[in-house]
Formats: C-alpha cells, sequence, structure tokens
C-alpha cells in the first residue's frame, strides 16, 4: 500500500490598492479646494501580512479543492513574501495536487533554504520523490527528517515503502515495524510487514499480521493478502474463499496485479493471488471484478 484563478493576480493586487484608495477618499480625506489624490503604499509589514492571509485563504481553498484557485493565490503569496517558507509549502500542495511535481520540488527546496530545520518539508520531498518513482532520492530525503523528528511514524512507513521499491526488504521491514512501535495501530504499516514478510518467505508470520490488520481496519488489501497466503498453505479452504468474495466487493481493483504491484505487493504474493483466483468457486465474482475496473 502506498500513502502518494478566482482572479488574475494583477487584479487582486489592483482591487486591493484600487479599495484602499477609496477609503482614503471618501473617509479619511477633508473636503478641500483641490484635488489631492492620496495614495497607498503599502509597507513591508502590511505586504508581509498580505501574503500570510493569501497563504491562508489558498489553504482553504486546497480544503475545498479548489486547486487552481488555491494555486494562483499561492503564487501571488510568494511573490509577495518570498521569505516564508510555510508560503512556499502551500504553493507546494497546489502543485502536488495539480501533477506539477518539478514545479513542486522547486517550491519545496525554496522552503528548506529558508527552514532547512523543517522535518515536514524532508518529508514532503521525500514522498514526492517517492510518487515519481525516485525511491532512492525518496530515502535520502526522508532519512534526513528523521534525524529532525525521530518519531513521524508516516515518514518510517514512507521510508519502508522506498526500501520495497528499491528491493531492500529487511530495511523495510525494519522501517515498517519503526513506524508501528510509534502508533500501533498504523494498520497501513503493519500491513506492509505483512507484504515483506511473506515476500522472504515468512508465510506464517504474514498470516498472523494480517489478521492482526483486520482486527483494526476492516480492508481489501490485508484482506485478499490473508486469502491468498491461506490458499497457498491449503488450496480452496473455504475461509480464503470467503474473504476473497468480500475483498473484491471492497475493492475490485485487487483483481488485477499490475495494481497489486502498484500498491508493492511482490511477485511471490500477486503469484499467490492468480493461484487462488483460479479456483472455480469464484469465477463469476473474479469476471464481475475485471468488468467493474475495465
Amino acid at each position: 500500500m502506498r500513502l502518494n484563478h478566482i482572479i488574475q493576480h494583477k487584479r487582486i493586487y489592483e482591487s486591493l490598492i484600487y479599495s484602499l484608495i477609496a477609503f482614503n477618499i471618501l473617509f479619511l480625506n477633508k473636503p478641500s479646494k483641490a484635488f489631492v489624490p492620496y495614495i497607498f503604499e503599502p509597507s513591508k509589514e502590511n505586504l508581509k501580512e498580505t501574503s500570510v492571509n493569501f497563504g491562508k485563504t489558498a489553504a482553504k481553498l486546497i480544503y475545498f479543492r479548489q486547486i487552481k484557485e488555491a494555486q494562483r493565490l499561492a503564487e501571488l503569496s510568494v511573490q509577495i513574501n518570498p521569505k516564508d517558507e510555510r508560503l512556499w509549502a502551500i504553493l507546494a500542495e497546489t502543485q502536488i495536487r495539480s501533477q506539477q511535481f518539478k514545479k513542486a520540488s522547486f517550491s519545496l527546496k525554496q522552503a528548506k533554504k529558508i527552514n532547512p530545520q523543517n522535518a515536514k518539508l524532508w518529508f514532503a520531498e521525500g514522498s514526492l520523490e517517492l510518487q515519481q518513482k525516485q525511491p532512492k532520492n525518496a530515502a535520502i530525503l526522508l532519512k534526513k527528517g528523521l534525524t529532525i523528528d525521530p518519531k513521524n511514524s508516516g515518514a518510517y512507513f514512507q521510508l519502508g515503502n522506498a526500501r520495497i521499491m528499491l528491493n531492500q526488504l529487511p530495511m523495510a521491514l525494519r522501517a515498517f515495524k519503526k513506524a508501528t512501535t510509534i502508533e500501533p495501530k498504523f494498520w497501513e504499516a503493519l500491513n506492509n510487514q505483512g507484504l515483506v514478510l511473506y515476500e522472504i518467505g515468512e508465510i506464517e508470520k504474514a498470516i498472523e499480521i494480517w489478521r492482526n490488520v483486520l482486527d483494526i481496519e476492516e480492508n481489501a488489501e490485508p484482506m485478499l493478502a490473508l486469502a491468498a497466503a491461506l490458499n497457498f498453505l491449503s488450496k480452496g479452504n473455504e475461509e480464503s474463499l470467503k474473504l476473497t468474495k468480500k475483498a473484491l466487493s471492497l475493492n475490485p481493483n485487487y483483481v488485477s496485479n499490475q495494481y497489486q504491484a502498484e500498491q508493492l505487493w511482490g511477485e511471490k504474493l500477486q503469484q499467490a493471488s492468480k493461484e487462488l483466483f483460479q479456483n472455480p468457486s469464484l469465477l463469476i465474482v473474479v469476471q464481475r471484478a475485471k468488468e467493474t475496473t475495465n
């Protein structure tokens, strides 16, 4: 398993300036015979406060999934105040969600230059590298972040995923165990321990792990993984068939070995699921899942 313009900038700024000019003309200036326009010149503090407000609004827009609008405000905020790593981080988030990964990487690097001790920036860049299938780079960035914040379970989980992609299975297992030591009910990290254990031949331990996962979270992945493992040990046993039917009803995508691979299933577990799907009593269930996902 892997964790992964409201208005033009110029118009925003002009609107801000025109509003301030109007405010001063209408309410602050005393009547006079000669018309002397008052032009507002924002101070550095005014601009800084404005940039932060833009950043906050952008963050809210991200929450409501208005990504294009959020990105434009975030871009404006860093133009006004390029020395606030929070604004760069918000911009990076909008770019990631727009799949502008190179731009996002640049934004995160800018943020890290400002505050290299912000572990979340290292974790974010590491996760971005992982998303782009660069596990070696991801591992380096995640490990750096963990030297700053060694109690971040999510970072250990991502590090474990990077290790799987690098085929460094013992190191992956250690990372996942570290994640669940910090957060015992982190079921995704526990589930991935099972993925590793199965690939290194510890099938009984993997089965125990997946049973524990299902006590925490009833999810299709550990359910089907458990079914495949049980079927491997005892072909066609009733529990594995029952689990398979329920798992594919919850998430039919797991009928695909390609999807399994994207979730970091190893070759042995994928093969075990293939053998499971060949059971005649699962023919209709498997066919329905394939039709659903096509």
